[in-house]
């Protein structure tokens, strides 16, 4: 995995609220008004793109960019006003569940006709698709587990505990190369990618760049905590199934022993997360927090919607035959 000290490059703008957070960054430009956010599309390129650039500066930042631009008054004020449309899109287009028994025991259900994304990888993937989807989903496995971490401060007792014994597998147990963030670049070398950090980031469609920034979302907010143990559930709970099409699929292709490898991985360790993630991490927070199962209801349910939507996008232009990118991926 390459590393840049100096952060990854600022990505290319895609319309004026994502060109004005980009010029204010790097010379202290003048910002949107609060109605220019409102008026945008909360699903769109333009919208996604410059809420991920104020997210990114709590990660590794960006080359060019003071690190104090973390903190800046201006732009946490942009990024609120960024979040509030987000926010009310994800509550406005998320159908919820009833209660935390029902929503993670659909979870658990696998469909016998499945047509998600995997299903079409494993099945009539080539070496293409599987190029497009590493890519785009680059910008979350190279900080693998990252935005999930913000919450361990937020939890205690068993439910901390628990978590970050999950996030402790996360980070390879503690051996640097069994880092799952490492074992994903490695995959990425495998199918001919670019592995250095943030690279990807002027490939990625819209609907990916929600799937990231809606973990950022929930795991930079204290008042989100619920939504964000939500979330990781769904992302734990579907994981074993999913890695082990992938892996399949990686198989099929030739497409290289570390791109097998990482889902192998994702096979074994997800099915023991899974459980502690349910019954300890869950369990644990609303034995202390009740009042917060319906924040967690929403955090599996939004991850749901906004990995449809990410599917709907994919599957629509693969069908196609057309590529999935907002643009072609760097050399």
């Amino acid at each position: 995995m390459a590393h840049d000290h100096e952060g990854p490059q600022l990505p290319s703008a895609r319309g004026p609220l994502s060109a004005a957070v980009r010029e204010y960054l790097l010379t202290g430009g003048g910002l949107p008004p609060a109605e220019a956010v409102a008026a945008a599309p909360a699903y769109g390129d333009d919208l996604q793109l410059a809420l991920y650039q104020c997210y990114e500066l709590h990660y590794r930042g960006f080359a060019g960019v003071p690190p104090d631009r973390e903190w800046d008054p201006g732009l946490l004020g942009l990024r609120a006003a960024l979040e509030h449309r987000f926010l009310a899109a994800l509550r406005a287009g998320t159908e919820v569940h009833d209660s935390v028994e029902d929503a993670v025991g659909e979870l658990l259900v696998e469909p016998a006709d499945g047509e998600g994304v995997t299903h079409f990888l494993r099945d009539e993937g080539e070496l293409w698709h599987l190029r497009e989807y590493a890519a785009q989903r680059s910008l979350y496995h190279l900080k693998e587990a990252d935005p999930h971490a913000w919450v361990l401060p937020r939890l205690w007792g068993r439910a901390k505990a628990a978590m970050a014994a999950v996030e402790f597998d996360e980070y390879g147990g503690g051996r640097a190369d069994r880092v799952h963030a490492r074992l994903f670049a490695d995959l990425m070398a495998d199918l001919g990618l670019d592995t250095t950090y943030g690279r990807h980031l002027d490939t990625a469609c819209a609907e990916c760049l929600a799937t990231v920034n809606m973990m950022s979302l929930f795991g930079l907010h204290r008042a989100l905590r619920g939504a964000l143990v939500g979330h990781f559930a769904a992302v734990e709970i579907t994981s074993s199934p999913g890695s082990r099409r992938l892996a399949e699929a990686m198989r099929r292709t030739g497409a290289g022993p570390a791109a097998e490898r990482f889902y192998d991985e994702h096979v074994e360790a997800d099915a023991v997360h899974e459980q502690v993630v349910r019954h300890e991490v869950i369990g644990g927070l609303l034995e202390q927090e009740p009042e917060l199962a319906p924040d967690v209801v929403f955090g599996i349910d939004a991850t749901g919607h906004v990995e449809e939507r990410f599917a709907a996008r994919l599957l629509t232009d693969w069908r196609a035959g057309r590529s999935s990118l907002h643009a072609p991926p760097p050399p």
